[in-house]
């Protein structure tokens, strides 16, 4: 895989129906600090899709 190709992009992640888009401002990513798909009401750690994609990939290669 070429080096400079990025794994994921912020297209990577298709966009929800209308009726299922989160009321208010989104919560931003511990991580990186972009938005996430999350309300800001949501309780925990937030990751915005690229971050949680890279977890992903470091806890499922863990063990």
């Amino acid at each position: 895989m070429d080096e400079a190709t990025p794994y994921c992009g912020p297209s990577a992640t298709p966009p929800r129906p209308a009726d299922e888009q989160p009321d208010g401002p989104f919560a931003d990513c511990v991580l990186c600090g972009e938005p996430t798909e999350y309300p800001e009401s949501v309780k925990g750690a937030t990751l915005c899709p690229v971050c949680e994609w890279q977890e992903a990939q470091r806890t499922a290669c863990s063990g």
